[in-house]
Order: structure tokens, then C-alpha cells, then sequence
């Protein structure tokens, strides 16, 4: 059974295989309208909201510290590229998306639930198998046309998470030049062992540029695939093993 709802400014899609799962729905859905009401910087009276407005750090909630300190260890982890700080704000959600995604998987195991697939916004959680017990198949999108698939993975317990320009235009930047374009690369997916993972390492090499793709080499655990503005295609070793031949 799937289901979709608009959550975080983004459609939210749960598919659960398992039998007599369904009552869970309710549980996950809640879980993202609970974060969207804690960390969106849209919403006047969300905390981080409220933080940026001047709230005192002993007022902060102790989930609050929590996901502020994984944003600095993951700008320490980057060399800077991943920076939450923006026009004297902070902006966590390139953290905080694939957190409350890989957190509500965890919900779902804590409940025996053990074949399903949570996307997000172009991020996914997967676990165990889909609906034809088979391991959960996705596709890359052409960034030079989002109908067309330029290749086809398979995963059964990976996080899967795409950064781009072609969908939501310029919401990334480099924070070591603000105020410039970001031109070279059209998307980034990453594949790790969990969303968390993939999505904030996806993040901060779209930041980059051409050189992400270095980058996500060297952290353990990760593989890559970058397609550049120029229309060429590179991707890390280990990323093969993923492909499906179609």
C-alpha cells in the first residue's frame, strides 16, 4: 500500500509492503508534520524559527542541540561546504530532511514493519523488498529531461539521495562564494548506508562542483553518480555494483 501526502513544502510518499502495516501510516505522517513544525524556516512560530529570531540557547529543546551539533560536526567533516549559516540564519534543512526520513525508517523497524520504501523530496529510505519480492528499483532522472531515466539502481536497505539545480533551481549554494551560480554540475545522487548519510554528503558535494564527485570517493561507505552541465556522466567505482542492466 502507498501513500502521499504534502508535508514540508514536498510530496511525501510511504509505501509499506508488509501485511496488516497500513495502521502505521498515520504514525509516519505525523512524525514529518512534527518536524515540519520544529525546523521549518517558513513557519513564524517553528523553534528554529524562533532561534533565529533571538530565542535564548537555554530555551533551545535538547532534539534542537542535537541536530544543530550534527550540522556543525557534517561542516567540520566537509571542509565548510555544508553550512547551515546563510544571510545570519540558520537553515538546517539540508540536514534535517534526510534525518527525519532516516528516523522515521527507524520508527517503521521499532514496529516490525521490514519491507518498505519512504521518499521525500527525491530522497529515499528503503528496506527489504517491494511488493514483488524483489529489491527496491529506482531510477536517475535525465537532469536535461526529468521524464527520462539515464540509469536504474537496485537497493534493499541503502539511503538514495539526488542534489540538483533542475527541479527546485538555485537552493544550494557554496558557502565559500554566496553570491555565485552554481553552473558545473546538474545533479548529484548518492548512495549510503542509510539517508542520513547520503543526503547531507550529497548536499555538500553538489557545493562542490566538479569535485564532489572526488569527495564522495573518499568518504567510506559511499558511492556517486554526477552528471555535469556539460552532459558528462561520472561515477565512483562501487557504483556499479548497484546498476541494473536495462
Amino acid at each position: 500500500m502507498k501513500k502521499t501526502e504534502l508535508i514540508m513544502g514536498m510530496p511525501i510518499t510511504v509505501e509499506i509492503v508488509d501485511q496488516g502495516a497500513k495502521k502505521y501510516f498515520s504514525d509516519v505522517f505525523g512524525y514529518f508534520r512534527k518536524i515540519d513544525s520544529q525546523y521549518s524556516t517558513y513557519k513564524k512560530d517553528s523553534e528554529i524559527s524562533q532561534i533565529n529570531d533571538g530565542l535564548p540557547k537555554s530555551k533551545w529543546s535538547a532534539e534542537m542541540k542535537s541536530v544543530l551539533g550534527l550540522c556543525e560536526q557534517t561542516r567540520k567533516c566537509t571542509g565548510g561546504y555544508f553550512d547551515i549559516m546563510y544571510n545570519g540564519k540558520r537553515d538546517p534543512s539540508g540536514l534535517v530532511k534526510g534525518w527525519a526520513i532516516n528516523n522515521a525508517a527507524n520508527l517503521l523497524r521499532k514496529k516490525k514493519v521490514m519491507n518498505f520504501c519512504i521518499e521525500a523530496g527525491g530522497d529515499i529510505q528503503v528496506c527489504g523488498q517491494d511488493a514483488n519480492h524483489e529489491p527496491w528499483t529506482l531510477g536517475i532522472r535525465n537532469p536535461f529531461n526529468i521524464d527520462e531515466i539515464i540509469k536504474t539502481i537496485t537497493v534493499t536497505s541503502e539511503g538514495v539521495a539526488t542534489s540538483g539545480t533542475y527541479i527546485r533551481g538555485q537552493h544550494i549554494y557554496d558557502p565559500f562564494k554566496p553570491d555565485t551560480t552554481l553552473s558545473q554540475v546538474r545533479s548529484l545522487t548518492v548512495i549510503g548506508p542509510d539517508i542520513y548519510e547520503a543526503d547531507r554528503f550529497a548536499t555538500a558535494a553538489f557545493a562542490m562542483g566538479v569535485d564532489g564527485i572526488s569527495f564522495i570517493k573518499t568518504v567510506p561507505g559511499l558511492e556517486g553518480y554526477m552528471v555535469t552541465d556539460n552532459k558528462m556522466a561520472t561515477y565512483t567505482s562501487g557504483f556499479e555494483r548497484y546498476l541494473v542492466d536495462v
